[in-house]
């Protein structure tokens, strides 16, 4: 008898469907040579500089993940490092024009709500949303969790 899945747990089913959506996800993100890892390092040099020490942190990642995720954006043109003027032993990794207008074309909302959205209705999806806003909240050091 198959696996049916509506007897696996609730992680498993969680982590399955997520990794289907990675998949996706990068094939659509594939097209700027972009990945998963790589698109939220652009949308966090969106709003100005930051060392990839910084960039790691916010990203979740270790440093050495980053530093080899910057370095593939660099090779594409999309970010430049800079000596950083107040700190000569660091550098600021910022986004090229060119990163920008990736960064704004590649996470344009439509494409991820209908990758996430295969086979739910629009009622299903605001209920799925409500509850991963829930999740993100309740996973996010205190210092972060917005209170509303």
């Amino acid at each position: 008898m198959p696996d049916d899945p509506s007897t696996w747990a609730t992680g498993r089913l969680l982590s399955h469907v997520a990794r289907g959506l990675e998949r996706q996800w990068n094939n659509h993100l594939d097209g700027w040579g972009l990945n998963h890892a790589s698109l939220p390092v652009l949308l966090h040099l969106l709003r100005g500089g930051h060392s990839q020490r910084e960039i790691a942190a916010l990203s979740n990642v270790t440093e050495q993940t980053m530093s080899r995720t910057v370095a593939r954006l660099e090779r594409l043109g999309y970010v430049t490092r800079t000596p950083d003027p107040t700190d000569a032993r660091r550098q600021v990794v910022l986004l090229t024009d060119a990163g920008r207008a990736v960064a704004a074309e590649a996470a344009r909302p439509e494409q991820g709500e209908a990758i996430a959205g295969t086979g739910l209705t629009p009622e299903q999806m605001t209920t799925l949303r409500e509850i991963l806003v829930d999740m993100v909240r309740a996973q996010a050091p205190e210092a972060e969790v917005d209170p509303r």
